[in-house]
C-alpha cells in the first residue's frame, strides 16, 4: 500500500514497524461544540484508512484522543480554554459540556458508521502520563519554568519546523509576539506543556496537582503522552487535519522526539478542508451543518459518507446540498440492489483486485467507488457474485448494505397488484392508475411488464 507522507512530502510504500501490526493514532475531537460535517469528513477518512489496512490483513491498533481540557481558542497559547469558554457560554460546568459534546460526537460517528477506535483516550484520564513526560523534558533541559507555565524551548530542537517546512524565524513571526502575555517566555514560538493556575487561569475549573503547582496540561502534550502510552515511542501512522500541521503536530514531534530521542511518527496522514458552498464553514454564515441538518432533509447520513469518499482525502472539497441530494439518489440505488439480493455467490477476483488497487494507491476512494459501479453494471457477472463482491467492498466503504431490509411484497400490496392487473385487462385505466398510486404510496416502484404488474 502507498500513502502520502506529509513529513517527506511524497507518496511512500507503507511498511509497518512490526509485521502484520499497524499502530495508528488519530487526533480526536475537542468536545466543546457540536460535531459538524467537516469533522465527519476527517473521521470518515480515518475510518476508510483503518478498514483498508484491515482488508489488507493488518491488525490495526487505533487510538483516538478526546480533548476535554487544555485546548485554547488559539492553537498556540493564546485565548481561553475552549471547554471553559463553552461552559461560560452555556451556563454549565466544564464536565457537563465535555460529556454532552462527547456523546454528540459518538452519535454522529455512529450515524455515518465510523468504527470506534480500539482505545478512546480522554485527556483528563491521563494527567499522570502527561506530567511524567513534562518532567522528562525539564530534566533533559528542553523545557523551562516561568511563573505562568512550563514551556518547550523550540531552539533546543534542531529539527523543529521540518513537518511544515517553516523555518523557526518564520514561526516566530507567525507566533505574534505582540500578544505574548508571559514576559518570561524565551521565544515567541515556545509552547506551553503545563499551565499553572495563576494569572488569567487563576480560576480555571479543571486543575491537578503537579511538581510546578496546581494547573492543567497544554493541548500538544496530551496527544504525545497518550499516543506513546498506548502505542509505544514510535508509531506507524498519525492522522489529523491539515490545519494541525504547522502548530499542533509540529509541537507533538518536537516534544516526543526530544524526550525519547526516537522517531515519533513514521507516516503523517493529513486530511484537507471541507468548504460549504465555496466558503469556510461558520455559524455566523449559517453554513455550519451537523448530522441533524442532514436527517432533517430526509437524507440518509450514510449518503454523506459515500459523498466524501468520492474525493481524495488530500484534496479540498466543496459541500453543497445539491451534490448531497445527487449522491443520496446513488445511495438509494445501492440500497435497492441490496434489498433485492440475498443469495451470496463467489467474490469476483478481478473486481476485488481492481478495488484493492484503488485503495492501495494512497486511498483512491474515487477509483474504488468507480470499480463498484462498474461491477454492478457488468452483465457478465451473475447477480449472486455481484452481491458477494459488493459485500466485500462494503467492509471498507462502510455503507451497511448488509443491513438493508430485504424486499418483500405485503399482503395488501399483493391484493392491489391483482386488482390492478384485472383493471388493466378490462381496460379500466383510471382504476388501474389509482391502484398504481396506492402501491407507490406504500413505497413500491411499479413496473408494467408483459407478465403484468411487477413491484420493486
Amino acid at each position: 500500500m502507498k500513502l502520502y507522507n506529509t513529513k517527506s512530502r511524497s507518496i511512500e510504500e507503507f511498511t509497518p514497524l512490526t509485521d502484520g501490526i499497524v499502530t495508528m493514532y488519530a487526533c480526536g475531537p475537542t468536545v466543546y461544540d457540536y460535531t459538524h460535517i467537516g469533522h465527519m469528513k476527517k473521521y470518515i477518512g480515518d475510518d476508510v484508512l483503518r478498514r483498508t489496512l484491515t482488508l489488507l490483513g493488518y491488525d490495526v491498533k487505533h487510538v483516538m484522543n478526546v480533548t476535554d481540557v487544555g485546548h485554547l481558542s488559539d492553537d498556540g497559547d493564546e485565548g481561553e480554554d475552549k471547554l471553559e469558554k463553552g461552559a461560560k457560554k452555556e451556563g454549565k460546568t466544564v464536565w457537563d459540556i465535555a460529556a454532552f459534546y462527547t456523546d454528540y460526537f459518538h452519535n454522529t460517528m455512529n450515524a455515518v458508521n465510523v468504527l470506534p477506535p480500539t482505545i478512546e483516550a480522554k485527556a483528563t484520564d491521563h494527567i499522570t502520563e502527561m506530567i511524567a513526560l513534562v518532567e522528562k523534558l525539564v530534566a533533559e533541559g528542553i523545557a523551562y519554568e516561568t511563573a505562568h507555565a512550563i514551556y518547550f524551548d523550540v531552539t533546543k530542537d534542531p529539527h523543529y519546523g521540518e513537518l511544515s517546512g517553516q523555518k523557526l524565524s518564520e514561526k516566530e513571526t507567525a507566533a505574534r509576539d505582540d500578544v505574548v502575555i508571559d514576559p518570561d517566555k524565551k521565544n515567541p514560538a515556545d509552547f506551553s506543556l503545563w499551565f499553572k493556575r495563576v494569572g488569567k487561569f487563576a480560576d480555571h475549573a479543571m486543575y491537578w496537582p503537579s511538581p510546578w503547582g496546581d494547573g492543567f496540561p497544554g493541548w500538544h502534550i496530551e496527544c504525545s503522552a497518550m499516543a506513546m502510552h498506548y502505542l509505544g515511542e514510535t508509531i506507524d501512522i498519525h492522522t489529523g487535519g491539515i490545519d494541525h500541521v504547522p502548530v499542533h503536530h509540529e509541537n507533538e514531534i518536537a516534544q516526543s522526539e526530544c524526550a525519547t530521542h526516537k522517531q515519533f511518527v513514521r507516516y503523517w496522514v493529513h486530511h484537507d478542508f471541507l468548504n460549504v458552498e465555496g466558503e469556510k464553514m461558520s455559524k455566523s454564515k449559517q453554513n455550519f451543518y451537523t448530522i441533524e441538518d442532514i436527517v432533517a432533509r430526509k437524507i440518509n447520513p450514510l449518503a454523506t459518507r459515500l459523498m466524501f469518499m468520492q474525493t481524495s482525502y488530500r484534496k479540498p472539497m466543496n459541500f453543497t446540498w445539491d451534490s448531497l441530494d445527487t449522491v443520496n439518489q446513488q445511495f438509494k440505488k445501492l440500497q435497492k440492489f441490496a434489498a433485492h439480493h440475498d443469495t451470496v455467490g463467489t467474490i469476483s477476483e478481478t473486481y476485488k483486485a481492481a478495488f484493492i488497487d484503488g485503495l492501495s494507491d494512497d486511498l483512491n476512494t474515487a477509483k474504488a467507488i468507480a470499480t463498484m459501479w462498474e461491477l454492478l453494471g457488468d452483465n457478465t457477472i451473475s447477480e449472486e457474485d455481484k452481491w458477494a463482491t459488493l459485500l466485500m467492498f462494503d467492509t471498507v466503504l462502510g455503507l451497511q448494505l448488509d443491513q438493508v431490509e430485504k424486499f418483500s411484497i405485503s399482503e395488501e400490496a399483493s391484493l392491489l397488484v391483482e386488482a390492478r392487473d384485472k383493471a388493466r385487462a378490462e381496460k379500466n385505466y383510471a382504476e388501474s392508475d389509482e391502484f398504481r398510486r396506492q402501491l407507490e404510496g406504500l413505497g413500491y416502484e411499479v413496473l408494467d411488464t408483459a407478465e403484468g404488474t411487477k413491484l420493486q
